[in-house]
């Protein structure tokens, strides 16, 4: 699996350089995932902007990262989907489960704005 981690304070930028979210590459995207929960980042940006492709195996790898992120009290960010994959998305209603965002940026303004959030109700406590 080809990939780039762009490490931040407040989130992980996960892309996948990969044309195909299938079988072949969802045991490894998964692993990742852990890898980077278990590593203490509760946010996580997957970027699939080179994705032209996903099948069931690989919703099944989005929904680990989106189960990893929320049990950590953090953000799981879809960024960059095309029309196939996001269609895909749709037709499996997991766009009412998993937070799809245009670009990575605007999921970094995302993550930014929910951190604010958080930060301002335990003030309010």
């Amino acid at each position: 699996m080809k990939f780039t981690v762009d490490k931040h304070e407040k989130y992980i930028l996960l892309k996948l350089n990969e044309s195909k979210l299938n079988s072949i590459v969802t045991p490894q995207l998964k692993s990742e995932l852990i890898l980077i929960n278990t590593e203490g980042q509760r946010n996580i940006i997957l970027d699939l902007s080179q994705v032209k492709y996903a099948d069931s195996s690989g919703l099944s790898s989005l929904l680990v990262g989106h189960r990893l992120c929320k049990n950590a009290a953090g953000s799981f960010i879809l960024a960059g989907l095309n029309d196939a994959v996001a269609r895909l998305v749709t037709i499996s209603q997991l766009d009412n489960v998993l937070t799809i965002v245009p670009t990575a940026e605007e999921g970094v303004d995302h993550i930014f704005m929910e951190e604010i959030e958080k930060e301002l109700k335990k003030e309010a406590r």
